[in-house]
């Protein structure tokens, strides 16, 4: 809790608007009451009211501050389908397709985040992350600058010495399954650029492999080496200090004993506390076994290079890590435009 808790205590400074799409969620409806009493700011639930109001009542959840919205009776659900009309108007999407569309919850509110009527959006308790991202897609788009949308976990185990006190930010584990080398070297810079403002110290980045500076040779270490250089440029060109290095092995980059033995002179080496996967495979596998085998509080995923913040859960989270994962959203969206600049200047369908 010592991580959140610093995360919580930053956004309590600045409160914000996070909209929960499955509104009638019990552990969606917890952690939106607890979002409320923190102060963290207003959570929007979108559901029919009533049945909202009923599982609220079940759990003895109180609703006071917090917003429910039925996007079936909104009056922004014309305005809001004829602006996806006219984003999707390429793909043949007429107004009747349009509208129905915006009747569901995760398109309204990637809409209502998209039109700054919220700071962020959080879902994926029920669903795959297809339901979750297709319309994030589709609506919000990847930020003005941007040519990658990715995600990142945040771990906290809690054993201090690793990572930043215990912290580690982990990518990409839930959206490009084979990252190209330009791919990869995108996800790494915005990894860093998040845990930069996220705990606010030099990202220290390793590009994982199972070879540490060719003791193995293989086509996908080359990619891993291409994209450790080419992130160093981005971050260069984009004035984000942080040190990356690559290819390590995962024990390398956490294990100052392992990393002083291999690569005595590295920045990274021992001491990363942003760790970068060759690929989804690895990516997903390698967060699950820290969350479930160390116990991990697990926090994401957060997505990284869209216009607008926004997270998809793991099925399997609790209202606890939904919390967690809705502040550190919140917190994102405070210099949303220091991360990407540009980001949330462009309006649907405009």
């Amino acid at each position: 809790m010592r991580f959140i808790g610093s995360v919580i205590e930053k956004l309590q400074r600045h409160p914000k608007r996070v909209v929960f799409p499955e509104g009638t969620e019990p552990r969606i409806l917890q952690a939106a009451r607890q979002f409320y009493s923190l102060r963290l700011g207003v959570p929007i639930l979108l559901g029919d009211r009533t049945k909202v109001k009923e599982a609220a009542a079940r759990l003895n959840v109180s609703l006071e501050g917090v917003r429910v919205i039925n996007p079936v009776e909104s009056e922004d659900l014309e305005s809001f389908a004829k602006r996806y009309a006219a984003l999707r108007r390429s793909k043949g999407v007429g107004e009747e397709e349009a509208r129905e569309a915006m009747m569901k919850p995760n398109y309204y509110g990637a809409m209502m985040v998209a039109m700054h009527q919220a700071d962020g959006l959080i879902s994926g308790t029920n669903e795959i992350s297809g339901s979750v991202l297709r319309p994030l897609f589709q609506v919000i788009k990847v930020a003005p600058q941007a040519t990658t949308a990715s995600s990142c976990m945040v771990m906290e185990v809690e054993d201090t010495r690793f990572g930043e006190n215990g912290v580690l930010f982990m990518g990409d584990c839930g959206v490009i399954p084979e990252p190209t080398v330009e791919q990869l070297a995108d996800i790494a810079v915005s990894t860093a650029r998040l845990a930069r403002q996220i705990i606010g110290v030099k990202p220290r980045v390793a590009l994982l492999s199972y070879s540490t500076k060719g003791s193995a040779t293989h086509n996908s270490i080359g990619r891993v080496q291409a994209a450790t250089a080419l992130a160093r440029q981005k971050a260069h060109q984009q004035n984000l200090e942080a040190d990356f290095d690559g290819e390590l092995q995962v024990d390398a980059a956490l294990i100052p004993d392992i990393a002083s033995r291999k690569l005595p002179d590295s920045q990274v080496a021992g001491r990363a506390n942003v760790l970068i996967f060759p690929d989804l495979n690895s990516g997903n596998i390698a967060s699950k076994l820290v969350q479930h085998v160390a116990r991990a509080n697990a926090y994401g995923q957060i997505l990284l290079g869209l216009d607008r913040p926004a997270a998809d859960l793991s099925r399997g989270c609790n209202a606890h890590d939904i919390l967690g994962v809705a502040a550190i959203v919140g917190l994102q969206s405070i210099e949303y435009e220091t991360l990407y600049p540009g980001a949330g200047s462009r309006l649907p369908g405009e």
